[in-house]
C-alpha cells in the first residue's frame, strides 16, 4: 500500500534522542546550512527567552510561590505551586511550544514547554536542575503531509549531578535531594526508563519543535531559521536534522534535503524517517529505481510504518466496508491507544453501523485525548450532536 502521507517531522511532545551514533557533524563543513537559500528574520531567534521570567512570574515567585517554599521547602514548594490546579490552572495543550513565559501567561503548555516553565522558576529560585528524556512507546500524530514523532521529558530538582554518563537507566531520584516533576507521571515514576539530557538538548528540542511547527503552517524561512538554531545549540540531534532536510524538501531544494538525509542514514543507518524522506526526494528526482530500492530496505526495517492500520480503516471506510473498518482502527489502538483521529474514526465506523452508544464513547475518548483544545472543542461538538441525535 503506498501511503498518502509524504513526509516526516519530529515534532516535539519531546524530540526523541538518536541512540546510534557515528562521528560528530560538523555542519561547517559539510555544508549542512543554506542560508542563502532563506530571507533573514525580521528578529533574531533569541535562545536567552526560552527561560526567560515575565514580570507576572517574578510577582507569583515574590507572593504565592514565597508562602509554598515557607510551608514545604524550596523543592516541593515549587512543585506544589505548579501542580496546584486551583491556583495555577496549568492545562497541557500540545498546539504549540511555549517559552516559560508564554507558558505561565496561558495556563497551558505540552510537556517540553511544562518543563521549561519549571526550569526557569527553580533556576531562579537557585535550585538545581537536570533534565530527562523519558522512554516511551513510539507515539505518532500528523497534519496534514505532516507526521510528527512523539516523546516525552520531564526535569529533576535536587542535587546537581557530576556527570550524566554515571547515571544509571531508570535511577531513584525520589530521596530527599533530589524530586521529579513530570506533567505526564507513570503509575511509578521511579520505574522509568530514562535517559539524562543537558539543558542544550533542551534548547535544541524547542527550536525543532518550533521548526515543525512552522512546517505545518508552511511557513518554511522561518522552519529553517528555528531548525538551523537547533543544530547549532545541539549539532548532533538527529531529529533537528531531519527536520532541516524537511525544510529544504518542502521549500524545493532537493539536492540539499538529500544531502541532509544521507547524512542522518551515515550516522544512523536504520533511521526509517530520514529512508523515507529520502524516499521522496528521490521520486520527486525521477530517480525511481534508487527510490524503490530503498523503499525495499525500509520495507524491511519497518513493515508496517506509522497510521498503516489507521490508513487501511479510512480505505475500508470510503467502500463502506464498516466493520472491516473497525477491525482495522482495532489494530491501530493496539499501536496508538490513545491518538484522538483513530478514536474518532472508530466513532465513525460504530455510527454507520448504528451503534449509538459505542459512538459515544469513542467521541469521548477522543475528546479526552485531543493534543488541543481547538480538537477538543470539535470533539465536543461532535459528541453533543450525537447525544442530541440519540435522544430523539
Amino acid at each position: 500500500m503506498q501511503l498518502a502521507i509524504r513526509t516526516l517531522a519530529y515534532l516535539f511532545t519531546l524530540c526523541t534522542l538518536c541512540a546510534c551514533t557515528t562521528s560528530p557533524i560538523d555542519l561547517k563543513r559539510e555544508g549542512i546550512l543554506h542560508d542563502n537559500l532563506f530571507t533573514q528574520p525580521s528578529k533574531p531567534i533569541d535562545a536567552n527567552e526560552i527561560f526567560a521570567l515575565s514580570n507576572e512570574m517574578q510577582a507569583f515567585l515574590q507572593s504565592d510561590l514565597r508562602k509554598d517554599v515557607l510551608n514545604k521547602g524550596l523543592k516541593q514548594g515549587l512543585y506544589e505551586a505548579l501542580g496546584r490546579r486551583s491556583q495555577m490552572r496549568i492545562e497541557y495543550d500540545a498546539a504549540y511550544t511555549k517559552t516559560a513565559s508564554e507558558t505561565f501567561r496561558t495556563r497551558s503548555g505540552n510537556c517540553l514547554s511544562l518543563v521549561i516553565m519549571t526550569a526557569a522558576f527553580a533556576k531562579n529560585m537557585g535550585i538545581a536542575v537536570n533534565y530527562q528524556d523519558v522512554y516511551t512507546d513510539e507515539l505518532w500524530s500528523r497534519m496534514g503531509d505532516l507526521q510528527f514523532s512523539t516523546g516525552h521529558v520531564n526535569i529533576v530538582l535536587g542535587k546537581r549531578l557530576e556527570s550524566f554518563s554515571g547515571l544509571r537507566v531508570g535511577r531513584d531520584f525520589s530521596n530527599e535531594e533530589s524530586l521529579i516533576v513530570d506533567f505526564q507521571p507513570s503509575s511509578d515514576l521511579q520505574q522509568q526508563q530514562a535517559t539524562p539530557i543537558g539543558e542544550q538538548r533542551i534548547v535544541a528540542m524547542f527550536m525543532n519543535n518550533r521548526a515543525a511547527e512552522l512546517l505545518s503552517q508552511h511557513d518554511n524561512n522561518a522552519a529553517y531559521w528555528h531548525a538551523r538554531e537547533a543544530l547549532l545549540h545541539d549539532p548532533d540531534f538527529m531529529s533537528a536534522l531531519n527536520t532541516l532536510g524537511v525544510v529544504y524538501q518542502q521549500n524545493g531544494n532537493l539536492a540539499e534535503a538529500e544531502a541532509v538525509f544521507r547524512r542522518a542514514l551515515a550516522q544512523d543507518g536504520k533511521n526509517a524517517n530520514a529512508m523515507h524522506n529520502l524516499i521522496a526526494v528521490l521520486n520527486k528526482q525521477e530517480r525511481k529505481q534508487e527510490a524503490q530500492l530503498l523503499a525495499a530496505e525500509l520495507q524491511r526495517i519497518q513493515p508496517r510504518p506509522p497510521f498503516y492500520f489507521l490508513n487501511l480503516g479510512i480505505e475500508a471506510m470510503n467502500k463502506a466496508d464498516y466493520r472491516a473498518a473497525k477491525n482495522l482502527f482495532n489494530k491501530e489502538l493496539a499501536r496508538n491507544p490513545h491518538y484522538h483521529e483513530v478514536h474518532f474514526w472508530m466513532a465513525s465506523a460504530h455510527a454507520k453501523l448504528g451503534e449509538v452508544k459505542e459512538a459515544q464513547e469513542q467521541l469521548q475518548l477522543a475528546k479526552e485525548n485531543s493534543l488541543t483544545r481547538k480538537q477538543e472543542d470539535i470533539y465536543s461538538a461532535k459528541l453533543e450532536k450525537i447525544k442530541s441525535t440519540s435522544l430523539r
